[in-house]
């Protein structure tokens, strides 16, 4: 062989492993990771901030949720210095005439004179029969909050007073949803995906619970938990509806993947907590299940260490047929920095709508059409 020949047969096994380890970077468990999708291409309609970084009302905000209402969209999030601060209040905006109102704080974790709790994890709901309601947490922290609700006769104009949940035996405070939204059963029934951090023996244990009301938050029952926090430490449950009534959830963990739990008696009792064929960087996620039966979530698809994108680097999105078998058709963000936190609905029109934490200093909002999303 020459040695010209010993060159290019060189630059060709070069060439061969770059292009090997380039498709094993997008590559998780035969999933392959679309190119970073670019709004008005494809099913990407649309990417905006609620607020643009130089009118940011507080320093840093976090942990968004999104509703639909008569006239729009309205979208909440927790904002103060950081995250844990006792300033950390609930702001919201609303869409009018096609723009988003100037952020306004609507309720706040002040006790007394002196002692004043940050606020977390607002979640919106409108149910049938009933105002629209914005449960979130009060307390020091994660282990240590309890659920809080206010609600509106004028679609986010104006809020009632703050009530607290109230409390159960199997889990202390009752929390509401602890990040994602609710789903509402034919007969009216309300389920709230839910989960505590608790210490037991100086470890700290992740389990999912699920609060449930027949009468708008009158009353609750209290479901499990329904893991052990030891194979799987799962928190912040999506609730899913598949076509023969069976129940779905999808749950971020500690475990470096998604897990998940089914229910076939309308989530009176849940199967074993196993792991899903998709990555989780120790991120929260949400997902809906879109009128045409299929499952749409929202999540990281990175893990927690590694080479970029890892943590909450990247936010794709996925499709199901059947809560099974996931095929990841979109990359929202990938980019240093935090992006994260999603909620996600289907509006009314059809249309998907999402809002995530936009590098802890604004909240993004992006517009899906559904009808195209197949891989970009």
């Amino acid at each position: 062989m020459t040695k010209r020949k010993r060159k290019l047969l060189t630059l060709g096994i070069s060439l061969l492993l770059m292009f090997i380890c380039s498709c094993v970077q997008n590559v998780e468990e035969g999933i392959i990771i679309p190119d970073l999708s670019i709004p008005g291409k494809g099913a990407y309609l649309a990417g905006e901030l609620i607020f643009p970084l130089d009118q940011k009302p507080t320093p840093q905000c976090h942990a968004s949720t999104i509703a639909e209402i008569s006239n729009g969209l309205i979208v909440a999030w927790f904002g103060g210095t950081h995250e844990s601060n006792p300033d950390v209040g609930i702001w919201i905006s609303r869409i009018i005439d096609g723009s988003w109102s100037k952020p306004v704080e609507v309720v706040n974790g002040i006790m007394n004179d002196t002692l004043r709790y940050p606020c977390w994890n607002p979640v919106l709901f409108s149910p049938e029969g009933g105002p629209l309601m914005l449960f979130y947490k009060v307390g020091p922290s994660p282990r240590e909050w309890w659920g809080m609700v206010v609600t509106s006769d004028n679609e986010g104009e104006s809020w009632s007073l703050p009530e607290k949940l109230g409390s159960s035996e199997p889990t202390g405070h009752l929390i509401g949803p602890v990040k994602n939204k609710p789903v509402q059963l034919a007969d009216g029934t309300i389920i709230c995906p839910s989960s505590t951090e608790e210490e037991q023996d100086g470890n700290i244990r992740w389990r999912v619970h699920f609060e449930i009301t027949c009468d708008l938050g009158k009353t609750w029952e209290v479901i499990g938990p329904i893991n052990d926090g030891v194979e799987f430490d799962a928190i912040q449950p999506s609730i899913l509806t598949h076509t023969d009534g069976t129940l779905q959830i999808l749950c971020r963990t500690r475990q470096d993947v998604i897990s998940q739990s089914w229910s076939e008696d309308n989530g009176k009792t849940w199967s074993k907590m196993t792991a899903t064929g998709l990555p989780n960087p120790n991120a929260g996620a949400d997902a809906v299940t879109l009128s045409d039966g299929r499952q749409l979530l929202v999540y990281n698809h990175t893990h927690q260490n590694g080479d970029f994108p890892r943590s909450r680097e990247m936010l794709n999105v996925a499709v199901s047929k059947n809560g099974a078998e996931w095929k990841t058709v979109m990359t929202l963000e990938r980019q240093e920095g935090e992006y994260s936190y999603p909620s996600v609905i289907q509006t009314s029109d059809g249309l998907v709508h999402i809002t995530y934490t936009f590098r802890r200093e604004s909240v993004k909002h992006v517009v899906l059409d559904p009808a195209k999303l197949t891989r970009q």
